[in-house]
This record gives structure tokens, C-alpha cells and sequence, in this order.
């Protein structure tokens, strides 16, 4: 209405010219895209809520968003948290769950003047809207025998649609897929954090799809840990925290070989590529697309900066080119000479003609100044020389010997852990 009062009123030079700088104004408000963001070395989640104090007096803080990080639009950020605060209990198999209602969930940050924003978190809902914990599952549904615990000792029921969520993709649509490490499942949910489809290799979930069953033997703890899209779209691409356990546990002392799956979004196919580990002592955390072939894999061991020495934590380019499609819908997937793969040496891998992922060095993340944590886990890629990094605070907790401790860090004055996001340039272009 008053564009077309004042295109009556005014000459058509002189009309447009008005039409130019109403449109250049109108995109000074906050919704805008902004394309020229400058971004500070780093930037806090300062979205730190105090859940609970334990008996003994540590906070436990709610915090947790650096299990996952992913972005679907210039300056915004989207953070996901793990299961909730937990530490080993007294046996291997025992898990305490401090907040045990805890509800895994995503928050939503804007990057400001150089400060994160927070804007909403999006609680994580099964099908039918209930709000999913982060319990175990039960055996046979994705479980691997963790007993949780509350901190009197009580144990807590298993929890079929209980997630570990580590791995995060923010779709262009305003939906998410998410990783997680109890399954592993896979699972799609809306833009309000409802689930539309939930995949696994026992078949329980929503919408009918299977993972291979192979992935039933991941190692506890140790799931699906990286998911990302290729540019095109077509394929999410998953990647193993550690090496499957199969067929069995012996296998964890020598294998370093992660798997990483492809899934056809439009046909439910899948692909498989095998990646080596630097060393049994480290393990995956993030695998993040730079072109349809070829991804960025952070690999990390898990030594505190100030405390340990020889650490190692650092993010190499992969490409899946050349290398060995190795999926088997059988139950330990592809054998050779009848080794599982995770059975198989370094020699014996390519005696059989598996020509693994290459991978390069792009960041030591140990070369970031004073860089302080034990856990970074997030990697979002902003441009072709710019990186977005964040931590896993572990909700500020740390475990004694089945007792909560906080999880103080020495090159942050000792104080306990909180997110960061890290925004680095790198030296030469990524692609």
C-alpha cells in the first residue's frame, strides 16, 4: 500500500531510486542473512543453567552442548548435548546418572558482535511427542550391558528409546538428523524435535529401515560418533567413534579400523569405507562433508591440555575416491580368509585389496593458543579457510572412583570446563 501511494507521487527515476534504499533498509533488521560476519578467535555458550548440586557440593551444569555442532545458515549455530551428566560407577558395567530425567536436547545460538546468542533449545520427543531420556537401552534394542545407577545407587530402568545423541546435521528444511551411541541409531526429527523416522540394525524403530546389523556390535560408549550430508544432499555420511567390537572383544586391543557408513536418503542404500585410526589409544569425534568425496574427520585422544603430555587431537581431510565400497548386509559384515575386518592387520587390510580412506593432516587442534579441553567434538565448516570448533564440557562433571568430582581444567585457571567455540583460519584452502 505505501509503495504504491508513493509510485503515484513520484517519477519513475526517481520512484526506483526511493524502491532502492526502502529494500537496503529493510534488510538492517535482525532477521536478515548477514554474509559478512567477522568472527572473534573464539566465543562462549554461555547458555551455563546450574541443574543440580550434588550431596558433596559439586554443580552439575546444564551446559553439555558440544557433543555435536552444525549450521544451516550464515552466524547460526545449533549445539547438541550428549545422554545428560554421567560418570563411570564403581564396575566397568555401571553408569550413574546424576539427573536421570535429564532430556537430551539442541539449543540454537546466533553469532552477534562476536557473542553467541542464545536463542531457544528444542527438546528431543519421540513420535508420539514424549520427551526421550538418555538412559540405556536393553539388550537386543541397542544396549551393551551398562547398568545405570542413580547417585544413592538405586539402579534405573533401560530405556528403548533412551539415545546417546553425538552427531548433529541441521537440514536446510529446519529438520535434524542425529546420530548416537547407544544403537547406533540414526534418527530424523522435525524442526520442534519430533521424530519422523528412527533407523537401527534391530529394526525397532520408526519407519521400517535397518542399519547394517554389523553395527549392533559397536563398542559401549562408543557408537556413532560423526554424521554429516554431502553437499549434493543424497547421502548421509556416519562414522564409528572406535572400531566395531566383532565378532568380539579381543578385537579392541589391535584394530584401528573405524567404519564409515553412506545412506542414500532417496533410496535407503548404503555404502561402506574403512578408516585407520592413528592408534588404539585415540578414536573419532566428528566427520564433517567438504565435497561429496571428501570430509574432514576430527580425531582425538582423550588427555587434558596442562595435565598430559603427548596429546594428540587434530582434524584430517579424507577422501573416499579411491578407496573400497567393503558393505556386507551379513552379521559381521564383509569377511577376508574369514577375518572380520576389525580382526584384520594393517598388512592383512591391504593383502585383501581394502584400499582405505587417505587422510591428511589440515589442523592440529593443539596449535589453537592455550587451548584447554580434554573433548573437542564439533566441527562446522563456515568457508573454505574458516573452521567453527567446540568442546564437550561433560556438564562440568568428572568421575572418582563412582564419585562426582568437577571437572576442573588446568589451562582455564582451574576452573570447571565450559563450551567454546573455536573460530579458525587455516593456513592453505581446504578445497
Amino acid at each position: 500500500m505505501i509503495i504504491s501511494t508513493i509510485q503515484k507521487k513520484l517519477p519513475v527515476f526517481v520512484f526506483s531510486f526511493t524502491l532502492l534504499i526502502l529494500m537496503l533498509l529493510s534488510c538492517t533488521d535482525d532477521n536478515s542473512v548477514n554474509t559478512n560476519i567477522t568472527y572473534p578467535d573464539k566465543a562462549v555458550i554461555s547458555k551455563r543453567d546450574l541443574i543440580m548440586t550434588t550431596p558433596s557440593g559439586v554443580q552439575v551444569i546444564n551446559g553439555g552442548f558440544g557433543s555435536a555442532l552444525a549450521s544451516n545458515e550464515t552466524g547460526v549455530f545449533y549445539a547438541l548435548t550428549d545422554r545428560g551428566p554421567n560418570i563411570d560407577g564403581a564396575t566397568a558395567a555401571e553408569k550413574i546418572f546424576p539427573k536421570p530425567d535429564f532430556i537430551p536436547q539442541i539449543a540454537k545460538f546466533k553469532l552477534i558482535n562476536g557473542e553467541l546468542k542464545f536463542e531457544k533449545v528444542i527438546f528431543l520427543k519421540d513420535e508420539t511427542g514424549k520427551n526421550l531420556s538418555g538412559l540405556p537401552n536393553p539388550i537386543g534394542q541397542g544396549g551393551t550391558g551398562e547398568t545405570p545407577l542413580d547417585l544413592t545407587g538405586k539402579q534405573l530402568s533401560l530405556d528403548p528409546k533412551g539415545i546417546d545423541p553425538e552427531a548433529l546435521v541441521a537440514m536446510k528444511d529446519g529438520t535434524f538428523w542425529i546420530a548416537d551411541e547407544y544403537g547406533p541409531h540414526l534418527i530424523h526429527f522435525d524442526a520442534n524435535g519430533k521424530v519422523l523416522e528412527w533407523i537401527n540394525p534391530f529394526g525397532s524403530g520408526v519407519g521400517g529401515k535397518k542399519l547394517p546389523i554389523v553395527y549392533k556390535y559397536r563398542r559401549p560408549n562408543r557408537g556413532m560418533e560423526g554424521l554429516t550430508i554431502t553437499p549434493d544432499g543424497k547421502y548421509l555420511v556416519g562414522m564409528m567413534q572406535s572400531p566395531l567390537l566383532n565378532p568380539n572383544k579381543d578385537v579392541q586391543k589391535t584394530s584401528t579400523a573405524c567404519r564409515i557408513l553412506l545412506y542414500e536418503l532417496s533410496t535407503g542404500k548404503f555404502q561402506e569405507y574403512i578408516y585407520l585410526l592413528e592408534s588404539t589409544a585415540t578414536a573419532v569425534s566428528e566427520i564433517t562433508a567438504l565435497t561429496n568425496n571428501t570430509f574432514l574427520v576430527l580425531e582425538r585422544d582423550g588427555k587434558t591440555p596442562g595435565k598430559d603430555v603427548d596429546i594428540l587431537k587434530k582434524l584430517y581431510k579424507i577422501d573416499l575416491s579411491n578407496a573400497t565400497n567393503v558393505l556386507s548386509l551379513d552379521e559381521n559384515g564383509k569377511k577376508y580368509n574369514d577375518k572380520t575386518i576389525e580382526q584384520l592387520t594393517k598388512d592383512e587390510i591391504a593383502s585383501a585389496g581394502i584400499k582405505v580412506v587417505s587422510k591428511e593432516v589440515v589442523l592440529d587442534i593443539m596449535s589453537i593458543p592455550n587451548y584447554p579441553h580434554d573433548k573437542p567434538e564439533g566441527v562446522v565448516v563456515i568457508d573454505n579457510m574458516t573452521l567453527a570448533i567446540v568442546n564437550d564440557d561433560d556438564f562440568g562433571i568428572l568421575t572418582d572412583k563412582g564419585n562426582v568430582i568437577p571437572k576442573n581444567m588446568p589451562l582455564l585457571g582451574g576452573k570447571q570446563d565450559e563450551n567454546i567455540i573455536y573460530f579458525v583460519k587455516l593456513s592453505k584452502p581446504l578445497y
